[in-house]
């Protein structure tokens, strides 16, 4: 890496391109930049969520999960790599059951809301979706590694339930809906 991001400002994309991982240059506003720039808003999704306080133990899944998705936008910016590996999706599934089974079994569809730690997780959870779907577009048109987008449906999971754990160790009840 070295000296490779000293230079922030460096024109190339003036004409609307951006490089790729590999090499070539594609338009800033194609499929895969798309992706790309989801992943990396979730990724500071993320990042807000941990300016809360946090038990250690969720905070250190969360930083790991932002290096998963730095390696992911890793694996979208050169086509045809592959970053996400199988055990990271076992990962992420161990602790959403985990978490889950801390929690009392729904009866209703919640809100997003609760406690603040909690409205941030729920606004990540949509970011999540959303980056899901690009990727699954992205996935018609060229080559996705179906653990990327596997990860990101796992990781919605996660974001669902850490809501529910956030508000629960707040002590705020998850905000029910009224049919």
């Amino acid at each position: 890496m070295g000296n490779r991001l000293s230079k922030i400002v460096t024109r190339t994309g003036d004409d609307g391109t951006t490089g790729l991982g590999d090499g070539s240059r594609t338009s800033k506003d194609s499929l895969r930049i798309t992706a790309l720039g989801d992943v990396d808003e979730l990724n500071s999704t993320l990042g807000v969520l941990l300016t809360e306080t946090l038990p250690d133990n969720l905070r250190a899944t969360l930083v790991e999960i932002q290096h998963d998705l730095f390696d992911m936008g890793g694996e979208l910016c050169i086509p045809g790599h592959v970053a996400i590996k199988e055990e990271r999706l076992v990962w992420l599934e161990k602790i959403v059951e985990g978490l889950n089974s801390t929690l009392s079994p729904l009866k209703e569809f919640i809100l997003p809301g609760g406690s603040r730690a909690a409205a941030f997780a729920h606004v990540a959870r949509t970011v999540c979706r959303r980056t899901e779907r690009t990727v699954v577009a992205l996935g018609k048109a060229e080559n996705v590694s179906a653990e990327s987008r596997q990860y990101l449906n796992r990781l919605s999971d996660f974001l669902f339930v850490l809501s529910r754990v956030l508000n629960k160790l707040q002590g705020t009840p998850d905000v029910l809906w009224k049919r």
